[in-house]
Parts: structure tokens; sequence; C-alpha cells
């Protein structure tokens, strides 16, 4: 099965003339003369990046999904290839209406007209997972406006083959290229399925849009729609009407006195309040998922794919981000370290000044000067250097980052993103850290505090009074050298539970 992709994806290539698009850099120009001589028969009259979209599109979701990115990137991009590939957003050819009312039957177990009051067989938005149709509730169900989102139909056969393709891939790269295994592409790619296959149920995805509406409930930044549970099962999902215009939408927004330069800077915001205060993040911020209501919030749509973070690796990306923005590199190469990333034997001066040479280029100067994309390749080729470890677990971040900035490019090319992101990144530190971060610790920690703290007295005599083990004398002798300490510990963890816990009745 997976022979017969691989010679699918081929002649896919083949018919739209991608190989041309590969061989037209070749310096002599024989390969592409080559190629187009053994193969007379194709017509490639059409604009190349229309070819490009259309192969992506004929080759199946995870491809139009690699568009979707790509489209994002027009500082590395084409124009041409980039307009063109901005079609994929939101403009993926929709499945049959036959085919989006039997989902619904086959969902409900009873047809469309008797679920909604009104439905539209017209989707008003095709992607290359699912698409939108607009309906209405019944008045007995509220008789809400509401977007329908349906699979497509016998998704998961296509995404599985590919999957597994690319997986064989990841192995090949591991085996063969002397980076491979620092860089992980099996875990990679198994992150990536992850995130996919969760997509294919629309459960999740209403259970993300809930928890991003409830992490921004009346925020003045962002506005999420709400889901209708009683109209949600894995292949269709029932959430409220959003009206607003496309952020793709420039010259829009600005008929309607939309802010560009405000607007970038709350995505800003936006995006790093999901990642530091909630450790979940939008991971498919490219612009078909995005509009702006008329009072200048952002809205967001789709919620198939959503990144999360610990505390660990909130704390760890907010010290790299924080050290960056002040400049003082020594603290991002030993941050590195610290964490494990990089080898414990990096010399910290050697890898500061490394860092050095890739950021300092791009401070002081406005988004449109500044090209992410190519500061992380500079930063990917000092980390192979360096030994530095990819971490699986942080690609969706960096997919959002790059969607972030493409977009923050089209709003406003001349962002100050060091001076929006600062001040956010300094006062979530000081919660963190300071005595806000430790009144919120021991206020989450008050229910087990409360349960242990009268059994310590009670366990510390177990474990001094239990027949000494030979493996456990060192940690014993640790113990007895410090338990003139234990009941000045245990006296001021209950005073600061005391104090805890009376600040709630103040």
């Amino acid at each position: 099965m997976r022979l017969f992709r691989l010679l699918k994806i081929a002649a896919v290539a083949s018919r739209f003339g991608l190989d041309e698009m590969v061989f037209e850099h070749e310096p002599s120009g024989r390969l592409a003369r080559l190629a187009n001589a053994l193969q007379f028969w194709r017509n490639l009259s059409a604009p190349r990046a229309e070819r490009l979209r259309l192969a992506l599109e004929a080759l199946g979701p995870i491809f139009v999904k690699f568009g979707q990115v790509l489209s994002t990137r027009r500082d590395l991009m084409p124009t041409d290839i980039a307009d063109e590939l901005a079609r994929l957003q939101d403009r993926v050819p929709p499945f049959d209406s036959a085919l989006a009312l039997q989902e619904i039957e086959k969902a409900y177990g009873r047809p469309a007209n008797e679920v909604f009051a009104e439905f539209n067989p017209v989707p008003v938005a095709s992607a290359s997972i699912a698409q939108v149709h607009f309906a209405r509730l019944h008045e007995r169900d509220g008789g809400h406006e509401v977007a329908v989102k349906i699979l497509r139909p016998n998704m998961l056969s296509v995404i599985e083959h590919d999957l597994a393709l690319m997986d064989s891939g990841a192995i090949l790269l591991e085996k063969l290229w002397a980076d491979g295994k620092r860089l992980k592409p099996r875990e990679v790619v198994a992150e990536f399925a992850k995130y996919l296959r969760d997509e294919l149920d629309l459960m999740r995805e209403a259970a993300n849009a809930s928890q991003l509406r409830r992490n921004f409930t009346d925020s003045s930044l962002l506005i999420v729609p709400e889901v209708y549970w009683d109209f949600c099962t894995s292949t269709v999902m029932v959430m409220e009407r959003m009206r607003g215009t496309p952020i793709s939408q420039i010259d829009k927004l600005r008929a309607d006195g939309i802010d560009l330069s405000k607007l970038s800077e709350a995505g800003v915001e936006i995006f790093f309040t999901q990642v530091f205060r909630d450790g979940f993040f939008h991971a498919d911020m490219h612009p078909g998922n995005i509009f702006v209501h008329a009072d200048g919030r952002y809205i967001a749509l789709d919620f198939g794919i959503v990144g999360t973070l610990t505390d660990t690796d909130k704390n760890y990306l907010a010290q790299n981000f924080l050290a960056f923005f002040r400049r003082d590199y020594k603290r991002v190469a030993e941050a590195h370290i610290e964490s494990g990333w990089a080898p414990k034997e990096t010399r910290v001066d050697e890898f500061e000044a490394a860092i050095r040479a890739v950021c300092e280029p791009i401070f002081d100067r406005p988004l449109k000067d500044i090209s992410f994309g190519k500061v992380l390749l500079r930063l990917f080729q000092t980390s192979r250097r360096f030994n530095v470890e990819i971490q699986p677990q942080l690609v969706m971040l960096q997919k959002t980052l790059l969607n972030i900035e493409g977009l923050g490019r089209q709003l406003d090319p001349e962002l100050d993103l060091w001076k929006t992101a600062k001040p956010f990144l300094e006062r979530w530190m000081s919660e963190q850290v300071g005595w806000r971060g430790l009144l919120r610790t021991f206020r989450q920690e008050a229910p087990y505090l409360a349960r242990t703290l009268p059994q310590l007295p009670r366990l510390v005599h177990q474990a001094l009074a239990a027949p000494p083990q030979p493996n456990l004398q060192p940690q014993l002798e640790r113990l007895l050298r410090s338990r003139r300490w234990q009941n000045a510990w245990l006296a001021l963890i209950a005073l600061l539970l005391a104090l805890l816990l009376g600040s709630q009745y103040l």
C-alpha cells in the first residue's frame, strides 16, 4: 500500500511538472530539458504556482497543510507561489453537498431538515480536513444561527498512508544522515501525527474550542465561538456563527476603521498569553482561521490543532525569550545547558558567542526587515554545531510562531516585536518567581498540605525508627543531620498555610 501511495505521489508530481520546478535551479539547464523531452505528453502551460497548488490538493490533506504553512512565508516564497498557496487556507475544493447531508444523517440518525430549522447545503468554507455550512437551530433548541463543521468522508485511510510514508522517510533520515538521530525525525513525525489524528475527531476539536473560550472569557482581545454540545459528534461539530472580516483582507479592515497597528500588537499579546499564561495555544493560526470583529477583536476559528506546554517548558521558554529580549546571550546559553537540551560539557562562552552572532543583527529593526525563517535556519546550524537536541513537543510552537510572524508582517511591517513582547514576559516572570507566584503555588498546594502536614511527624518517626537498610544508610544519615531544621521548616510551612487560608476570608 505504501508503494502505491509513493507511486501516486511521483505520478502527481510529474503530471503537474513539479520536477521542472526543481530542475530549473540546476545551473546548466540540462536536467530540465531532459525531463521535458522524456515527458512530452504533459501540458505545462498553466503558471507554476497554480500547478503547485493543484498538485498539493491532489495529494491530500497533509500536503495541503504543508502548502498552508508555506503560504505564510512570503519572505521565503516567491510572490506568485505565496499568493496561490494562500488559496489553500479556505478555498480547498468542497466535497459534494449530498455527501455532507449523508454525513449529517449518519451522525444524528435523522435527516438534516429534522436536526436544523434551516441548513444551507452550499458550504461557506472548505479546508483539507472538513468543510463548513451555515444553519439555524429549531426554536426549541434556542433558534441560534450556527456553523456546522462536517468531516470529509473516508479521511482516515488516506492520512494513515501518508503518515506511514513520512515515518518511513524519517527512519531513512535517521540511518542515512549524520544529524538524523539528534534531530529526532521519528519523534517529530509522531508528534505531527498525533495532532493530525486529533483533527479527525471533532469532539476533541469542540473541547479545544470550549477550553480556549473559557481561557479568554470577557477578553478585550479575542472572541471564541460557543460550542453547542448537544449537536456535536466525532464527525459533526456545531458552534456559534461568527461574523467578521478575514484578517487577510487588509484593505477592507482599513476601510472599516480597524487600527492595524493595534491589531498586530494584540496578536502578539494573544500569542504570548496563550503560551505563557495558559500553556494551551491555537496551533493553526494561518489567515484562513482568523477573522476580525467590527470592534477590532480577533475571532479564532478551527481548533483542530492546539499545543500544550508543561510548566517546565513554559519556564524554559520564558527565560530564553526574556534573556533574548535583554540581549543576555550568556543566559540563553546557560538555560539550554541547564535544561539538558545542550550537553553539559558545552562551553558557555563559545555557545554564547554563536547565539550572539545569529541574534544581534536583528535587534532594533522593524518586522519588515527581519526574516525569522532565516534566523531559525541559522539557529538550526548553530544547534547542530553544539549538538543541541531538537524538542519534538515544541514543533507546533515553532510553526505557530512562524504563522504569527507572517500575520504580523501583513498587518504592520513596522511592528516592534521586541517592544511589544518584552513587558508581557517581564510581567509574567515576575508573577512566576515573585511573591504572587509563591502565593499562587501555596493556593494550589493548600489541599495537599492540609492533608499531609498532620502526618509528617508520624512519617518522620517511622522512617527514623525503622531498621536501617544498607542502601538507605547515606540517606538516613543526611536525614539525621538535618533533623534540627525540621521543626523550623514545619513552623514556616504552617505559618504560610495559615496566612494562605486566612487570606481567603479577608
